[in-house]
């Protein structure tokens, strides 16, 4: 039950970023100072400040007015509800694909969500990668009955129609986007196995394996989600780039650094 400190807290917080009229009757007068706005006015600009730091991709593609003005109507209609910052944004991506002003950037809500799934690799648990020289000494027969979890900082997406994974790769190195940019479908796979986060262009069939390898399948059975996406898809290169893209975790089967019996 909240006591009525907790309910104060929380009609203060609402007030921070609900119009006037949707203020609650017992914070409306203190709403109504001067000194409030000032403080409202430094809360927004904290919440603005901390979009644009957590999607510098979106910012560098539409520029920094065009980022604020949309951060503004997102702030207001979706503030924090964590203290970390670094996390605030998860509704942003579907907020830019229902935002009329970026209809026609039909690319930037992906672009949105790269920035989203850089943000969570970067902060997500450490985790020895698995050893790819470990799995490549197993017979046949025992390296299609492993399952091998995705790395905890891994993270992939897959793009039907637009070039997204290319776009933000560009943008993010500030590099030009030419006029040669092939408009295809694309897919992406972040990784962290050390302390940098990496990024790497990935096939629909390699996102099958890795949505597979997520739900607990073996990798005989990801194989076959890979090829039922993709028919022509070359899984031994796949799974041999996914090992050393360290998208895989290490196990008490395949540890990172030492030899273990299966």
């Amino acid at each position: 039950m909240k006591t009525p400190l907790d309910q104060f807290r929380q009609a203060f917080a609402h007030a921070l970023f609900a119009p006037p009229q949707a203020v609650h009757p017992a914070v409306r007068a203190l709403a109504m100072q001067p000194a409030f706005a000032v403080y409202r006015n430094t809360v927004m600009k904290a919440c603005i400040d901390a979009l644009q730091a957590n999607f510098p991709t979106v910012a560098q593609l539409v520029g920094e007015e065009w980022f604020r003005a949309a951060a503004a109507l997102y702030v207001a209609a979706d503030p924090p509800s964590d203290g970390r910052l670094l996390h605030y944004g998860g509704g942003f991506p579907g907020f830019l694909r229902g935002f009329e002003p970026a209809a026609e950037l039909v690319y930037l809500p992906g672009v949105a969500r790269l920035d989203t799934l850089w943000r969570e690799a970067h902060a997500a648990q450490d985790a020895p990668a698995a050893d790819a020289a470990w799995i490549a000494r197993r017979t046949p027969e025992q390296m299609a009955a492993l399952a091998l979890a995705p790395h905890p900082a891994a993270r992939w997406a897959w793009f039907d129609e637009q070039p997204v994974y290319t776009i933000w790769e560009r943008n993010r190195r500030q590099s030009a986007v030419g006029d040669e940019l092939a408009w295809r479908g694309e897919g992406a796979l972040l990784t962290r196995p050390g302390d940098t986060v990496n990024w790497h262009e990935i096939t629909q069939a390699g996102c099958a394996f890795l949505d597979a390898c997520a739900n607990g399948a073996s990798l005989a059975e990801a194989a076959e989600r890979a090829l039922a996406a993709d028919p022509g898809a070359d899984i031994s290169a796949m799974f041999a780039a996914l090992l050393r893209a360290g998208a895989f975790a290490g196990t008490s089967a395949s540890p990172a650094s030492n030899e273990r019996a299966p």
